[in-house]
């Protein structure tokens, strides 16, 4: 799916099953720049994200249900420890090339949208 960051897009991979979460990007050995995938999750809360079976660290934002990123991580390669976010109001979860939103001055406030409008209209309405 189509996602904008400001002037960013990219064609994410979505995880919206439980065994797409749980798998997420592991095993991956080659993550190009291009590469990201949209975590949706249950239930508005604190995210929890570790890096088991991942041979590649990545970036992850942590995102509001608005859709608006609150906190942006760097996931260790192969760490099992657990990164929380800040906060308890996260609803999702875009996990990127490693120090991705960093050299695209993507940061905390920036919105993220789809072709279908905000995250929240695209993916909470339905549900």
């Amino acid at each position: 799916m189509k996602i904008y960051l400001g002037p960013e897009t990219f064609d994410a991979e979505l995880a919206l099953t439980p065994i797409q979460e749980q798998t997420g990007m592991m095993f991956r050995t080659n993550i190009q720049e291009t590469d990201a995938m949209l975590f949706v999750l249950p239930a508005t809360d604190r995210a929890a994200f570790w890096m088991k079976n991942c041979p590649e660290s990545i970036s992850a934002a942590y995102i509001d249900p608005n859709g608006v990123i609150q906190e942006i991580h760097h996931l260790e390669h192969d760490d099992t420890n657990t990164v929380f976010s800040a906060t308890d109001n996260i609803r999702f979860v875009l996990e990127t090339h490693d120090g991705w939103f960093d050299k695209h001055h993507i940061g905390a406030g920036t919105a993220i949208t789809t072709e279908k409008g905000s995250l929240r209209d695209t993916f909470l309405q339905q549900r």
